[in-house]
């Protein structure tokens, strides 16, 4: 069954508490390669049946209204995984 994949992070202009602790341990654990991280999160939506454009179309509707917050998050990508 194929799976729509749905990335939601927050908006670049905002802070990121976790993404910052994160980072703060990874700096306190002699990593220096990374100058940030930020933590965002992720969505499988199964589908029975095939991904039409109508059934993205659907999920595109549902990313933006339930599964992301548009005040201080973007959906930053939606891809089908087979």
């Amino acid at each position: 069954m194929p799976t729509i994949v749905v990335d939601v992070m927050p908006k670049a202009e905002l802070l990121d508490p976790q993404g910052k602790a994160v980072s703060g341990a990874l700096a306190r654990l002699g990593n220096e390669s990374f100058s940030g991280v930020r933590i965002g999160k992720r969505f499988e939506l199964t589908v029975e049946g095939e991904v039409t454009e109508a059934v993205l179309a659907e999920a595109r509707q549902i990313a933006d209204e339930i599964l992301s917050n548009a005040v201080i998050e973007d959906v930053v990508g939606i891809e089908v995984v087979e």
